[in-house]
């Protein structure tokens, strides 16, 4: 910025310099013009003085037209009015004619120069008047009043042309600089303009950003409220915009951003106004609404004009979108406590399935609340291994022994209420404690193992859930191992089970990291098998086995029909993959006579025990048999 506004400068006086380049040969050529002119009719030393003025002014020419603009404008200004002072000294004296052309030497000044020159010739010209009043005053000089004649009429029209002259290109240079100011004035607003617009929209898709939002929720809700109605903030989030950015390219996910704005856009009302949050986010705002069901028609609207197909560097791009919506005065009249709620709403829509809407509920405030509390206290409780593991058998159907026992991780509290997996491990997940938890859980695991050996259950297997976090940091194969060393547990006794999500990651090193666990000889078995994605092409690529039945599966079994055909689909796909089936959840005998004539191997349930602490566990094995 520095630079250019020293080039700015650097041609301003170039343009200043060329203007009083020209002026001086300008001023020079009129004034050696009238000179000339009056030189014709002058007689004695009149002569002499018009002639030396004129050869001072072909000089002053000749400089300025080299480019010694100063000097030659000290030179001009300088000559004249030496030559005027002459031509008063020889004359009538302060009452000699050549005294009207001082006030134009003194326009020149001020046309030439700044300061200095104006100064300089100014107290020149004052200084000329009094020295002439003091050479008369002391007989030094006499004044010779003329005989008027046609050459001095001639005199004083050269007088007035060469002032006039100065007069006119004097204003024609304020009015020029008047234009300029003008002009730059002009530029001035057009680029405060620019820069308010700036400050105020967003520069990809050239809608209002959150500044300019704000201002706007604002402007409708006061407009809304004199109506006695409400206005709504929905907060868009496009679902699936990263895999645009990832594989076209972030211009093209920029292309596609400024498309599907424009698409909102162009569908909205007039009094509805779209504002872009930031990144793939943005905010609708819907002034007057004295329904919920125009809410409801224009989350689903929008919801459609998001899935559109578009076109962008000639491929066909289609993306969801999830929407969050807050009501004001309703859940507030706060713009930045409006797009929270909406914010809190729209992660509800995504969690519930994505591509759809929730409206904000006091609720998620609640649940948000306690997901903070909690998290706080997570950290430490992992530090100093505040966790316990419970054991829930895995019960061979056929023959009733215990083939297995499933480790089950719990937070027991100083109160003696109990924290669940389902509240603390997504925590876990998403703060990265689940790898130094889950590592505590597998060594934990293993050792309960290996003293159940010892205790005469030698074919006892233990079976461990896996997160797909544990995967991320790559260190998981390493852990498994260390955990069997520290145990002396052999390695087919440890059982891992996985979820179909961990098997499906194709862009990670996850099949690496099992291909490596399994090598030590470590067993998996595929868990809440039906719930996933239920691909069979890597229940036979990692080899599994066993085949976990979810749950929600089993619960009607004995009482409806309605979930028997696919459970006996999976025991037969277990059977036909070579796997064992392993029913959850069994709480009856009428599900568990089921189960037994569809052919299924294993089961855990309630039906023989809830999840235990070790010590519980341990007597549970002790009154019945293992295989």
């Amino acid at each position: 910025m520095q630079v250019k506004d020293f080039f700015s400068s650097s041609a301003k006086l170039a343009d200043l310099t060329s203007l009083r380049r020209r002026r001086v040969i300008q001023i020079s050529a009129v004034t050696g013009f009238g000179l000339f002119a009056s030189s014709l009719v002058a007689r004695g030393i009149t002569f002499d003085i018009f002639l030396l003025g004129l050869f001072s002014l072909i000089v002053t020419g000749s400089l300025a037209y080299k480019y010694y603009v100063t000097t030659s404008s000290y030179l001009l200004l300088g000559a004249m009015s030496s030559m005027l002072f002459a031509l008063s000294a020889t004359g009538a004296g302060v009452f000699d004619i050549a005294m009207i052309g001082y006030p134009g030497v003194i326009i020149f000044a001020a046309l030439l120069g700044g300061i200095a020159l104006f100064g300089t010739v100014l107290s020149l010209v004052l200084l000329q008047c009094i020295t002439l009043t003091w050479l008369i005053m002391h007989d030094v000089v006499t004044p010779n009043p003329p005989i008027l004649s046609w050459s001095h009429v001639l005199f004083i029209m050269v007088i007035y042309v060469i002032t006039g002259f100065s007069v006119f290109i004097l204003i024609q240079d304020i009015r020029r600089l008047m234009q300029s100011l003008q002009q730059e004035v002009s530029k001035v607003e057009q680029n405060r303009a620019h820069i308010q617009h700036l400050a105020h929209h967003d520069p990809l898709t050239n809608l209002p950003n959150r500044i300019l939002g704000e201002r706007l929720f604002n402007e409708k809700l006061r407009e809304s409220e004199e109506k006695g109605l409400q206005l709504a903030l929905l907060f868009i989030d496009l679902d699936n915009f990263k895999p645009v950015n990832d594989a076209l390219g972030h211009a093209a996910g920029d292309r596609f951003l400024q498309k599907i704005s424009q698409t909102i856009t162009d569908h909205l009302s007039t009094k509805q106004s779209l504002i872009r949050f930031g990144g793939d986010e943005f905010i609708v705002l819907a002034p007057e609404i004295s329904d919920k069901s125009e809410i409801d028609d224009l989350c689903k609207n929008l919801i459609t004009w998001c899935s559109n197909e578009f076109e962008v560097l000639q491929t066909k791009v289609v993306v969801s979108g999830s929407i969050g919506v807050a009501q004001a005065p309703y859940d507030g009249i706060k713009f930045k406590q409006l797009c929270r709620k909406a914010d809190i709403a729209m992660y509800e829509a995504k969690r519930n399935g994505r591509n759809r809407y929730e409206y904000y509920d006091v609720r998620f405030d609640e649940e948000n609340d306690e997901k903070f509390t909690l998290i706080q206290r997570l950290r430490p409780a992992v530090q100093a291994n505040e966790f316990e593991v419970y054991y829930q058998p895995l019960i061979d159907l056929a023959s009733n022994e215990v083939q297995a026992v499933e480790a089950l991780l719990r937070w027991p509290q100083k109160d003696g209420s109990m924290i669940f997996p389902d509240k603390f491990i997504p925590l876990a997940e998403s703060s990265g404690l689940i790898i130094p938890l889950g590592a505590w859980v597998l060594n934990q695991a293993c050792e309960f193992c290996a003293k159940q050996h010892e205790n005469g259950h030698t074919n006892l297997t233990v079976a461990v859930n896996l997160s797909f976090a544990q995967f991320k940091d790559g260190t998981l194969p390493a852990v498994v191992e260390q955990a069997l060393q520290n145990s002396r547990l052999a390695p087919q006794f440890l059982e891992l089970e996985l979820t179909e999500t961990i098997l499906a990651d194709e862009n990670g090193t996850t099949g690496e990291q099992l291909e490596a666990i399994k090598s030590l000889g470590v067993h998996f078995a595929i868990d809440d098998f039906g719930t996933g994605y239920s691909n069979l092409n890597y229940l036979q690529t990692f080899s599994a086995r066993k085949l976990k039945i979810d749950r929600i599966f089993i619960n009607t079994l004995g009482i409806g029909e309605n979930d028997a055909p696919l459970v006996a689909a999976i025991i037969s796909i277990a059977d036909s993959l070579g796997m064992k089936a392993v029913a959850e959840g069994i709480e009856s005998k009428p599900a568990l006579e089921k189960l037994i004539k569809m052919g299924c191997d294993l089961g855990q349930g309630y039906y023989w025990s809830k999840p235990l602490p070790a010590p519980e566990v341990e007597r549970f094995l002790s009154n019945h048999p293992t295989k």
